[in-house]
């Protein structure tokens, strides 16, 4: 989309995100209309003066104006009035999200988790517009002329529910998947938080790929999971979709089979944005915990704070005591980095090393052999070696979780060798 004009209708003075919103589609915002009220118009979202002031100026403007964006959640007779008054596509804050993930899915998981919460979205929609259809009004531009609106009505319903048992399918190969990671010894790490706060290039620094990383939001619907080596200890870390604040529980719920990699993760990585506003970063970690906390998490919480190389020593500090005030970190671990210049990335895998469950220590003894040695690298690749020794045996201390000191017992056993703790 270019060129594309835009206006918006807000409630209130902090129109930041919804700009960003409306920019991450390429739409310039040439006007933004406010009225201060504490709920909005039953009718038309704001009062019917100010729904008069925005159609005179969007007659009047130079500029085409194609779209009008109201920054909050419309019902569905408010959404019919303002279009029908306007003449223009509305769109609320909710469906230029959808819109915003419609153009960003790119597996084919995203895409029908995308087309699920479009769905869910349209049906109380296309309901009204069967409404004013048989009142004898025009029935309105969603359904885009194709069908019949009651017939589209019938149509959402079966793409729901063929849509949600593909969905199922996914989610059932991504379990198998897991369980084999995990009896390999694998550990899972999660990224999660607000959207834009850098868990993409996160992913980038710890497993040295190279993930496509967008300064926009919403970079990432689908899951992308990659190995990374620390201290010997595997671990399978995965990027997910980011956070904003008052998404409905229908989207969340869409998006289920991707936010459940977050759920049964042994660690999660919150990653936040700490070079805003103390507010507004106070306010997003509080949008991501809520977040965990309806996701499910009972794993540990590492409070990840990015971007400290845009603000100085005694502001980090001051903001960390202003979120701890705030009541946000309680008892979690907290780690500040930079990851356009890797500072403090070793103290934030050491974090994430000790929140690990499961850790046993043991050792084992060996034969001096050729095959002895295959069997240390293999260790050394999948365990951590607290110390090794040759001397009549080889004896080597390993950390490690339950799975995997299983599988290196038997193998060492297999080679006459012995597990003495």
């Amino acid at each position: 989309m270019n060129d594309n004009n835009t206006i918006i209708i807000s409630l209130n003075d902090d129109v930041s995100e919804i700009v960003e919103l409306a920019d991450s589609l390429n739409y310039k915002v040439i006007k933004t209309f406010f009225q201060r009220r504490e709920n909005p118009d039953v009718r038309s979202y704001v009062g019917s003066g100010k729904v008069d002031e925005i159609k005179e100026f969007i007659e009047n403007s130079e500029k085409p104006i194609n779209l009008v964006v109201v920054d909050g959640e419309l019902k569905p007779s408010q959404w019919f009035i303002l279009e029908k008054k306007l003449n223009v596509d509305v769109y609320d804050r909710v469906r230029l999200i959808l819109a915003i993930f419609e153009e960003r899915a790119d597996r084919k998981e995203a895409k029908l988790q995308v087309k699920l919460a479009q769905l869910q979205y349209e049906r109380p929609f296309v309901r009204e517009l069967i409404h004013r259809a048989r009142s004898g009004e025009h029935p309105g531009l969603m359904a885009g002329g194709e069908y019949q609106v009651d017939d589209y009505y019938e149509m959402i319903k079966r793409q729901m529910k063929k849509i949600k048992e593909n969905l199922k399918s996914i989610r059932d190969e991504r379990e198998l998947r897991r369980r084999h990671r995990h009896k390999g010894g694998f550990y899972l790490v999660s990224l999660a938080g607000y959207t834009n706060a850098g868990k993409s290039s996160l992913l980038n620094l710890l497993s040295s790929e190279k993930v496509k990383v967008e300064g926009r939001l919403f970079s990432t619907l689908s899951t992308t999971t990659r190995k990374i080596n620390n201290k010997n200890v595997p671990i399978l870390l995965t990027d997910t979709v980011g956070f904003i604040q008052n998404l409905p529980a229908y989207i969340i719920d869409a998006f289920h089979s991707t936010l459940e990699e977050i759920e049964v993760a042994d660690v999660v990585l919150l990653v936040t944005d700490i070079s805003e506003e103390r507010e507004v970063v106070a306010n997003k970690l509080k949008i991501s915990l809520d977040e965990l906390v309806e996701i499910g998490v009972t794993s540990p919480v590492i409070i990840t704070l990015n971007k400290t190389d845009l603000i100085s020593e005694q502001e980090l500090k001051d903001k960390i005591e202003y979120i701890q005030k705030q009541g946000l970190t309680r008892d979690r671990r907290i780690s500040s980095i930079s990851i356009k210049n890797r500072e403090n990335i070793d103290n934030l895998l050491d974090l994430v090393y000790e929140s690990l469950p499961q850790l046993v220590r043991f050792t084992i003894k060996l034969p001096v052999n050729e095959n002895t040695q295959s069997l240390i690298s293999w260790i050394y690749e999948k365990a951590r070696v607290i110390d090794i020794s040759y001397e009549e045996y080889v004896t080597v201390s390993i950390e490690s979780n339950t799975n995997l000191r299983d599988k290196i017992v038997s193998k060492c056993k297999d080679l006459n060798g012995l597990a003495v703790s």
